[in-house]
């Protein structure tokens, strides 16, 4: 017996039938420029915070071992993730090409600063504490390196480059009031500088896009 549709509704059992047979179809996120744009920014700024409490409340004078450990951990969980065929750049490849390359020259300079000792004589890293801050540290770097591929995918160099410069204003500030740091007349300019760049820019781009 021939059953009759409506706008893919089985008029005789009222079943829905989706088009295209029984593979389910993806549903696209909208504005995901926008939205990788912001989860950049997010994660961008959160990261240089952690290391700014890091760097600040320890006495830590290792930053580039901060560096190395923190792509130690990317590079791991980049592997981890890696489900991509040999030869494709997609944003896991790039990342972890990216982290890989970083760490020989870490180790170079790590070596050069003479941060190998202080390592071996700090009893820093005996504290718990300071490695759940410096695994946060390197888990938020992780996501800078994800959200930043997925935004210059979305967007562009100029509006990639523009945003990573921009997001250093809201830092600034958070560094002003959760710091103390003093303000003067240069923080001031460099960050009205920036929120005038910013508006210049979105006006620009609005005038291209109408």
């Amino acid at each position: 017996m021939k059953s009759y549709e409506h706008d893919g509704v089985d008029l005789e059992d009222g079943k829905t039938r989706k088009a295209g047979g029984d593979k389910p179809t993806l549903r696209k996120i909208p504005n995901q420029a926008l939205l990788s744009g912001l989860a950049y920014c997010v994660s961008s700024c959160s990261m240089i915070l952690v290391n700014k409490f890091v760097l600040s409340s320890y006495n830590f004078n290792a930053g580039i071992f901060l560096m190395l450990y923190q792509l130690t951990l990317r590079k791991t969980m980049d592997t981890a993730k890696q489900v991509t065929q040999s030869g494709n750049l997609n944003e896991f490849s790039m990342v972890l090409l990216n982290n890989t390359l970083s760490l020989p020259l870490g180790l170079i300079l790590s070596f050069a600063f003479n941060e190998i000792d202080y390592l071996y004589n700090t009893p820093l890293l005996r504290l718990p504490g300071f490695w759940m801050v410096m695994t946060l540290s390197g888990l938020l770097g992780l996501a800078i390196s994800f959200t930043s591929m997925w935004f210059l995918h979305q967007t562009g160099a100029t509006t990639y480059s523009l945003v990573g410069s921009l997001n250093k204003i809201p830092l600034s500030i958070a560094g002003i009031v959760l710091f103390h740091v003093p303000t003067s007349l240069q923080n001031s300019a460099s960050i009205l500088f920036g929120l005038v760049a910013g508006v210049v820019f979105a006006r620009a781009k609005m005038r291209e896009k109408s």
